[in-house]
């Protein structure tokens, strides 16, 4: 028996059981799930499906490109580690990257970026004290850059605002993000940068799986 999408087998909405007056379709197949996993042995299978086209199927993968919502900017880096997912912890456990599971990413690539936008380097809370001391407009002056350079940076940091849980997370060079593609139907493990309350919620939610597991 293959796997089938059909509703023929199920009751009426009545709770009534129906007799089954066709036999199984083409269009009504279901294949195996695709069960990504995070390796760096990255693997990803075309699949020729209904009309000629094809879907990919990551087997195995360990990157993607994600965005940072408030800065409005996407790069390309490592996925670390699959951390929570509302569905089943069996998918945190076997490392099963599918959508809206949260993941950590290496937090490398956006503090580069954001060095550079800015010319404050991020999560140094415990070496230099608030993100916003004066200690780190120091490390830009420094640098030997041009006035223009000067003026465009300071310009930018006048509506500069970085959430608090995000600078502890650099300083630890790890972020919380979400998977938003679908790497069984599209090859990609793509996502954003979890923020503000979602990124609060999350975290307690994580806490209380902690609590949990330190109660046994």
């Amino acid at each position: 028996m293959g796997i089938s999408r059909d509703s023929l087998h199920k009751r009426r909405e009545t709770g009534g059981k129906q007799n089954k007056w066709r036999k199984k379709r083409k269009y009504e197949l279901g294949r195996q799930p695709g069960n990504t996993k995070l390796s760096s042995n990255v693997t990803v299978r075309r699949v020729r499906v209904r009309g000629g086209n094809f879907k990919f199927r990551a087997l195995r993968l360990d990157s993607g490109n994600f965005s940072w919502g408030s800065e409005a900017t996407t790069r390309k880096t490592r996925i670390l580690d699959v951390v929570y997912n509302s569905s089943n912890n069996e998918l945190v456990r076997t490392q099963t990257l599918v959508k809206n599971a949260i993941i950590q990413i290496d937090a490398t690539p956006f503090r580069q970026w954001y060095q550079q936008h800015y010319g404050i380097e991020v999560g140094l809370k415990k070496k230099l004290g608030a993100s916003n001391a004066p200690g780190d407009e120091k490390q830009v002056e420094e640098k030997k850059v041009s006035k223009s350079v000067k003026d465009k940076l300071k310009a930018r940091d006048v509506n500069r605002s970085l959430d608090s849980h995000l600078d502890d997370q650099f300083a630890t060079g790890r972020l919380y993000a979400c998977i938003s593609s679908r790497p069984g139907q599209c090859g990609r493990c793509d996502g954003y940068i979890l923020e503000g309350k979602e990124l609060e919620f999350y975290q307690r939610r994580l806490l209380r799986k902690k609590g949990k597991v330190a109660g046994l």
